[in-house]
Parts: C-alpha cells; structure tokens; sequence
C-alpha cells in the first residue's frame, strides 16, 4: 500500500525521464521566491537492521569527502540553472543521518549551500541520530540556529532496541534533548514505530509514556514494514517475534488514543503535534500538506532534492536521482544532473494527486475537479456503508473512525491501483 508522499508514487517512475526533464522544470521556476530544498546524506554511523532508507556505513573517510565532492559539484549546477534567484524558503538535511558527517565537513557543506542560494529566511531542519551527537555537533547545531530536529527514536525498550540494531539507552536520549533545547531547538520531532518485534501494547504504553514526560513538539508513530526480500538488511531480525495483523491494529489505535489524551493533535494518520507547533497551526487551518519527508506545514509547490536517491517535485514532474553512489557521483563528474528516473505530471495526475492528498492530510477533499463524481462515489459504497466516510455537496469526509483506514480510501482516486490497492486491514 503506497504512502502517497508523491503522486504519482515512486512505484511509477520511470527511465524515460532524465537530466534535460529536471533542467527545464528549474529554468521554469528559476524566478520563484517560493522553494525549498532537501539534501539528503546517504551514511550512517550504524546500520539500523529495520531501516529502508537508501543509506550504508560512514566508515571511510574518502568515502565520505568523495561524496561531498559530488554534492557541491550538483549543489553548483542546480543553482546555476536557478540562476541563483530562487528564495528558499526551506531548508531540511535527512538520511541516513547528516551527523554521521563530522561538525567541520557539515558546517563546509552548510557554507556551500549559503554561498550558492538565498537562505537568509530559510526555515532548517535536520534529522540527527542519538548515538552519533557530540560536543562539536552541539555547537553546531546552536550556530545555525536549526528550526526543527528529528529523531529516530523507535522504541525505548532495550530488548525491542536489541532486536532491531538500534541500541541508544533512554539516558543518551534524554540528554541529547537537553543539549537541543540548550541549543535553542523549539521544535523537537520523535520518530516511533510499532508492530516491532516483540514489541506489545504495554511495552508501546512504555515508550510513549518516555516520549511525553520528553515533550517533543512533534511525534511520528510509524507501522513497520518488514520486507526481507527487498531490504536485505531486516533479514537480521527474527521474524518469529512479529506483532499480528490485530495487533498491530490495536497498538496503532492504543497510540493515537493515548497522544490525543496527552495533549497533542492527530495530524494526518501518523503524525501528532502540541499546540503551538507550526504543524498544528497548520492542521486547525486544514493547511498540512504531503511530501517525501511526510506531513508537513510546508506550502511550497516546488521541492529541489539534492545527494543520492533525492526526489525533486515541481508542478509538472517528479524525479529522483541516482539511488547508488557510485552512478550518483559519475554523472556528475560528467557534469550532468544525476536525474535517474520520474514521471511528467498530467492534469489528471494533478487532479487526482490533490484529492488524495487532501483526503490524508486534512481527512476531506473536493471532488468537483474530478467532473462526474459518480463512479469514484460508487467505488467509495463500502467505505459509505461502514460508517467511514460521507459525501455532501461534492466532497468527500472521513468520519473520526476512518482515520486507520484514510490510504485505502485515498487509494480508490489511484488511476495506477485504483479498487486493487488494498484492503481495510492492510492499511496498518
């Protein structure tokens, strides 16, 4: 079942998409003041056994300034094709995990960045690992005054953190916390995951309860997806352990129930925010949007990805670089844009893509775009019949019980997957 980050989803790009696509999309929006950008560094300290993102050991050292080599080369040809006008509005580094870059290597990344656009009223954020902070990085992180800070937290269980290859005891979160907020971090985002294994509701009740007495601004809490056969690395974990389809169901109610009573606000189907929170601001005024890096308040149209693997979006396309580092750093030695893959957008697209993302993020959507509303209402009698949704004057509502089931209904608006995309229990 998509997450519906993008639509049309990665699952549907393709090869005939490439550099000279990307560099027309940035000489159409080269004069927009409305940008925001994403790098994304592919290498972690550690490698965490459940994780898919695209990411490997930061191990070596001429691994790492080789990479960083490439970065600034597509960071130069990406702002020359802007023609360095464009405003950014944002500014967000993922991965992997950028603090697997010593302070130094990030801070001369940080500088690239600056000399080539205008960053000057740029919101930052970063995800940072625990286990990888240091003094250098807390300093750092003050110096560049970063905005927002995620961090993959997952479970605070130490025998769910065994199972999983992430061991970071509560205590180097708690301090690392201190040291953010020391920094003048005031927006703290924690990525948690359920259906772990061995993981139970009570050991769930336990994280959370970790999670609130923290108070981070933001909570992500994820349904993992233990796809043995496409990330090789979750073969480690022993899958004799797994929460069932049930169960997994319950914990992902028992969460939301439990952080809506702790005080923050359901946003979308996984996310939760604290009053106050950009992200919650965004929600009360049904302004919260979808992209690669989830549910956001972001309103930027257009997203320039940048490093390995990363997406880029503007109205009419979507593409993604080079996912290996080798080819990603050979075309750009070549002097071209390491564009791999991706789709040009139709107005169809965009029509339906709009529906499925209102549906998500703001749980209701118009669906006048759509002309003769009458066949996808048809398609939409078992969500009707069950009590999840309503249909008045043209717009689709999802009712408070159809929160764990929001990707299958936006689903049915799929021109790709349509009625086949899934069914009520797949959607945790």
């Amino acid at each position: 079942m998509p997450r519906y980050t993008s639509y049309p989803t990665a699952a549907d790009f393709n090869d005939t998409v490439g550099p000279k696509d990307l560099e027309q999309a940035l000489l159409d929006v080269r004069l927009c003041d409305d940008i925001s950008f994403y790098v994304h560094i592919p290498y972690c300290e550690q490698i965490c056994w459940y994780c898919g993102c695209n990411t490997g050991r930061a191990n070596r050292t001429h691994r790492l300034n080789a990479y960083l080599r490439a970065l600034f080369d597509e960071i130069d040809l990406i702002a020359s094709r802007l023609n360095r006008r464009g405003r950014v509005k944002r500014l967000a580094f993922g991965g992997g995990s950028p603090n697997a870059l010593c302070a130094a290597d990030f801070q001369s990344l940080m500088s690239r960045l600056q000399a080539a656009f205008h960053l000057d009223e740029a919101v930052l954020s970063i995800e940072l690992d625990p286990r990888s902070h240091s003094t250098e990085w807390h300093d750092l992180t003050a110096e560049l005054a970063f905005d927002n800070v995620s961090l993959g937290i997952q479970s605070f269980d130490p025998t769910v953190q065994s199972a999983i290859g992430r061991v970071q005891p509560l205590e180097m979160v708690t301090d690392m916390v201190a040291s953010l907020r020391a920094a003048g971090v005031t927006s703290l985002n924690f990525d948690l995951i359920y259906g772990l294994p061995g993981q139970t509701i009570e050991i769930l009740k336990a994280t959370l309860e970790q999670t609130v007495a923290l108070l981070p601004e933001r909570i992500a809490l994820f349904g993992y997806a233990h796809i043995p056969s496409l990330i090789p690395r979750q073969r480690q974990i022993d899958d004799s352990d797994f929460p069932n389809a049930k169960q997994r169901f319950d914990m992902a109610a028992f969460g939301h129930d439990f952080l809506v009573q702790a005080g923050y606000q359901s946003v979308g189907f996984d996310h939760f925010a604290l009053p106050g929170d950009p992200l919650e601001r965004a929600n009360v005024h049904r302004s919260v949007r979808r992209n690669f890096q989830g549910f956001t308040d972001d309103q930027s149209r257009i997203l320039i990805g940048m490093g390995a693997s990363a997406i880029s979006e503007t109205p009419n396309l979507i593409v993604q670089n080079e996912k290996n580092v080798g080819r990603y750093r050979s075309s750009l030695a070549e002097g071209m844009l390491p564009t791999a893959s991706g789709v040009v957008r139709t107005a169809s697209h965009l029509i339906h893509g709009a529906i499925i993302e209102q549906i998500l993020a703001n749980g209701r959507a118009d669906l006048s775009p759509l002309g003769d509303t009458a066949t996808h209402v048809a398609g939409l009698t078992p969500y009707i019949n069950r009590g999840l949704i309503e249909i008045v004057d043209q717009e689709i509502r999802l009712l408070p019980s159809a929160r764990p089931y929001a990707r299958t209904i936006a689903a049915t608006f799929d021109q790709f997957r349509g009625q086949t995309a899934g069914t009520f229990s797949q959607a945790v």
